[in-house]
C-alpha cells in the first residue's frame, strides 16, 4: 500500500458514517455471545488457580479477574485491528475523531467508561434489593437500551464513552484486493 493510499483510507475513515443504532446492538449481543466462551475459559482458569470449589467463595475475586480479562480482550483488539470479532463481521470498526487507530491509554479509558451501559442499572439493582433473575434481566435490559438511546442526543450519534475518549465507531468494510 502506498503513503497516498494509507492517507486516503484514515480520511475516509475520519468521514466515515456511524453504524445505525440496529446494527450496533446486533454486534452488542452478538459480542456477548462471544463474550460466553472468554468467560468459561477465564471462570475455569480462575477456578483451577485458585482451587474455587463453590461458586459463591471468592465471586468478588471471580468478577474482579473477568473485568481484567474483558479489559485485556478488548483494548487488545480495538488497539490491533481497531475491531473484535463481532465488529468485523458487522462491519464496525473503532477509530479516533481523525480516523486514527486507537491507541492503548485511549482504549483503556474507553474499556473504562464503556461500563457505563451496565453500572447505573447494576446499582439500582443492587440498592433496591431486587432479587432474581427476572428483575434483574430488565433492568439491565431497559439501562442497556437507555444507554443505546443516548447515542440520539449526540449530534454524529457515537455513544457518550466515545465523545469523553474522542472515539468513533465507524461503518468499515475492507478494501478487496484485485485477483493477481
Amino acid at each position: 500500500m502506498t503513503t497516498a493510499t494509507v492517507a486516503a483510507s484514515t480520511a475516509n475513515l475520519a468521514t466515515a458514517p456511524a453504524p445505525g443504532l440496529l446494527v450496533r446492538l446486533g454486534c452488542f449481543i452478538y459480542e456477548g455471545v462471544l463474550l460466553f466462551g472468554v468467560v468459561m475459559m477465564a471462570g475455569l482458569a480462575y477456578g483451577v488457580v485458585t482451587q474455587q470449589r463453590h461458586a459463591l467463595v471468592g465471586s468478588s475475586g471471580l468478577q474482579l479477574f473477568l473485568a481484567l480479562v474483558f479489559g485485556v480482550y478488548f483494548v487488545t483488539f480495538w488497539t490491533g485491528r481497531g475491531q473484535t470479532l463481532a465488529m468485523l463481521t458487522w462491519h464496525i470498526r473503532l477509530v479516533t475523531e481523525q480516523g486514527q487507530p486507537v491507541r492503548w491509554p485511549r482504549a483503556v479509558c474507553r474499556y473504562l467508561l464503556a461500563w457505563l451501559w451496565f453500572v447505573p442499572a447494576l446499582a439500582l439493582v443492587q440498592f433496591s434489593g431486587v432479587k432474581g433473575g427476572w428483575p434483574v434481566v430488565a433492568a439491565l435490559t431497559t439501562g442497556v437500551l437507555a444507554y443505546a438511546l443516548l447515542t440520539r442526543l449526540q449530534r454524529d450519534h457515537q455513544y457518550w464513552h466515545d465523545a469523553v475518549c474522542r472515539t468513533r465507531l465507524v461503518v468499515w468494510r475492507p478494501l478487496r484486493r484485485p485477483a493477481s
